[in-house]
């Protein structure tokens, strides 16, 4: 599906962001993605998707919060593949606290990796895209983006910060045949959600009609169907993952 095209995901090296590449490489479109820490995890990445899948993959560590950073990140994908034409701002954190005992950098760091970063790095991609009058931007929300939870105020802000930004994004860009649209996953299986208590993953379980977590490949498979040519005729809109929690 995604054959001859080229995607940059952040944050890809684990959770929804490995599994969207995963995906991706698996329907013929060469990967670059972003990675915080881990170089030789990354290098192994790497070889998995080119190995695997046989396509061309290339990790590059970056802060996709830092303007500068994000700027010099797209110059070498660039010059590394020759285009992109599809990006997912996937990089995201999580502070959790009420917000009583929240303090100014657990805000200023979610807010910054979460929702400046989608900002830095669509500036960094977006005269590509103009000039080449074609493009796909997926940016991951959150349903708690929507709905808000108790004790994520300030990943709650930066998700619905990325809605409004989806949307806006889409009214600019849309007359030059760019997308952009939101994914917005709710209670996802992934390394994190492994490490929480099955009393209280079983009690999020029940409160969702579909009655279980959702995999990574479910947010993977809504990002393949938007960066696809099967959703041309679609942009500026929310598309939550979640097993019914939004109704």
């Amino acid at each position: 599906m995604l054959s001859g095209k080229t995607a940059l995901i952040t944050g890809a090296s684990r959770g929804i962001g490995k599994g969207i590449a995963e995906l991706f490489a698996q329907n013929g479109c060469n990967v670059a993605f972003t990675f915080a820490s881990s170089v030789e995890k990354a290098r192994a990445f790497e070889a998995e998707l080119t190995n695997q899948y046989g396509i061309k993959a290339k990790g590059y560590q970056s802060n996709a919060a830092d303007f500068a950073q994000s700027e010099a990140l797209a110059q070498e994908v660039l010059a590394d593949f020759g285009k992109v034409d599809i990006l997912i701002n996937n990089a995201g954190i999580t502070r959790d606290t009420l917000l009583m005992r929240m303090n100014e950098e657990q805000w200023d760091e979610v807010i910054n990796t979460n929702l400046k970063s989608a900002f830095n790095l669509t500036k960094a991609f977006l005269r590509h895209f103009l000039g080449n009058r074609a493009g796909s931007i997926i940016n991951m929300t959150s349903v708690v983006g929507v709905m808000g939870n108790a004790g994520q105020a300030n990943y709650s802000a930066s998700k619905a910060g990325m809605i409004g930004f989806t949307k806006s994004v889409a009214k600019e860009v849309g007359s030059r045949g760019i997308r952009c649209n939101a994914v917005a996953p709710g209670f996802i299986e992934t390394e994190m959600t492994a490490e929480l208590d099955e009393a209280v993953k079983k009690g999020w379980a029940d409160t969702i009609p579909l009655k279980r977590a959702g995999e990574t490949t479910d947010v993977a498979n809504a990002c393949l169907f938007l960066a696809s040519d099967l959703s041309t005729y679609i942009t500026g809109q929310t598309l939550s993952v979640c097993g019914g929690m939004l109704m």
